[in-house]
């Protein structure tokens, strides 16, 4: 499922980018794409997302502080606008977000990446790809993802 992936690419990303709120990219994987009414051209999704993370804050079901739900909001807002930001959490979860383009047949590029972690991620065979998708390769060692390997 493409949420996983995006959680897996968070964690991943976090680990190796200063400043980032875990909790926050977790929760950014988890719920952006909730809303989507359709695979295909769906603009206003993350809106309904960024809406519907307010109310399971305000139901107490998400049990994070206002500045964490805030960036959470438009993190989710904002992920398909091809936006970068310099925001560690921020940028995690778009690069979480943009690093599993592939399964759309859409390849990330680097200058729509925000953290060195991304870039790095498809900078052609950094070990951060490898890990997140251990045994996820194609017999003639090719990424279905279309990622090249050392």
């Amino acid at each position: 499922m493409h949420w996983e992936q995006v959680e897996r690419n968070a964690v991943k990303l976090a680990e190796r980018t200063p400043g980032c709120d875990v909790e926050v990219a977790r929760l950014f994987a988890i719920l952006h794409d909730c809303k989507r009414q359709n695979e295909g051209s769906d603009r206003l999704h993350g809106e309904r997302a960024a809406e519907f993370a307010r109310e399971l804050h305000d139901k107490g079901m998400l049990e994070i502080d206002l500045e964490q739900l805030a960036k959470l909001k438009y993190a989710m807002q904002f992920h398909n606008a091809g936006m970068v930001s310099d925001d560690p959490t921020i940028g995690v979860c778009w690069d979480a977000d943009r690093l599993d383009l592939p399964r759309v047949g859409t390849r990330p590029v680097a200058d729509l990446l925000c953290t060195q972690a991304g870039k790095e991620a498809i900078g052609g065979g950094d070990s951060l790809h490898d890990r997140a998708n251990q045994g996820y390769c194609c017999p003639q060692n090719q990424c279905r993802r279309g990622y090249p390997h050392k």
